[in-house]
């Protein structure tokens, strides 16, 4: 399958207590193009870099990963400084510009698109997507979302919320975590959040919940996974992992993603938590390859 991932890549400022900083690509749909590419999925990202030494830094990274970069470099590179507490979370400082040029996808007739995080909320690179999704080519069969919360940076609330419901209504799959589904409807118990996400439109709601596990619901049915029994390292990527099984295992699923049920969902469900395992047990973004699978 074909995807198109569109959204930003940037460099990952990682800061440890009593340790160095270490720099590392990043940014959430570069990680799930990555993840794609490393999985053996035919993917492109749409993205945003400088021309500077951190964007070639990025680039290289990327292309390693099998993933064609559309990108015009010029400027410096966006950057996220992650701050890790001593459980292995992280919380995140952003420096980004985000005005891609669409001009190399917009006519291509991609299987199917993901779109997330910063770049869907930040303008003038937010009107790109909402372009490409206007004028997608009718070959394209599942649209998938991850809002990635960053609430420092993508706005006043009020409107964030407005522009996430406006783009969680036009796609078949939403991932998000339960931090933040707690900041999008903090008055919402989280069956009542999930029923919420799934009023708005999408087919598939998938709510990750650190090592809590997983909930994933349709229409008419829902059910709760367990995370991957892991050693921790750090949870950058996690999300992004968990992400990438969803896209890659339901390009070969021979049911709608609407008619998916307690059966399906579970085993879905189950190999994302697994694969989002193998990322948390690394340092660092470092998504698992096809390999990793058989191991």
């Amino acid at each position: 399958m074909t995807t198109l991932v569109i959204g930003e890549a940037l460099i990952d400022i990682v800061s440890t207590p009593d340790a160095p900083d270490r720099y590392a690509p990043g940014g959430a749909p570069a990680n799930v193009a990555l993840g794609l590419g490393r999985l053996g999925d035919e993917v492109a990202l749409l993205t945003d870099l400088g021309d500077d030494f951190h964007g070639g830094f990025v680039l290289s990274h990327l292309r390693a990963s099998n993933v064609t970069v559309h990108a015009t470099p010029q400027g410096a590179t966006s950057t996220a400084r992650a701050t890790l507490s001593a459980d292995g979370s992280a919380e995140y400082d952003f420096h980004l510009r985000w005005n891609p040029d669409p001009t190399p996808v917009a006519e291509e007739p991609w299987e199917a698109i993901h779109i997330g995080s910063i770049a869907a909320f930040l303008p003038p690179g937010a009107e790109t997507i909402d372009a490409l999704l206007d004028n997608r080519h009718p070959s394209t069969r599942l649209v998938t979302f991850d809002p990635n919360i960053r609430p420092t940076i993508i706005g006043e609330r009020t409107a964030a919320l407005a522009r996430f419901e406006e783009l969680a209504a036009r796609v078949d799959v939403l991932k998000l975590s339960d931090v933040d589904a707690e900041w999008l409807y903090p008055d919402l118990a989280e069956e009542a959040q999930v029923d919420r996400l799934l009023g708005l439109g999408p087919d598939l709601v998938a709510m990750t919940r650190g090592g809590e596990g997983a909930v994933l619901a349709t229409a008419s049915a829902r059910v709760t996974v367990a995370s991957a029994p892991v050693d921790v390292a750090d949870t950058i990527g996690a999300g992004d992992t968990f992400m990438v099984s969803l896209i890659h295992d339901l390009h070969a699923a021979t049911s709608a993603v609407s008619d998916l049920g307690t059966a399906e969902l579970t085993s879905l469900g189950d190999r994302a938590s697994a694969l989002a395992g193998i990322t948390v047990g690394r340092t660092g973004a470092d998504l698992p390859w096809a390999a990793d699978l058989t191991n």
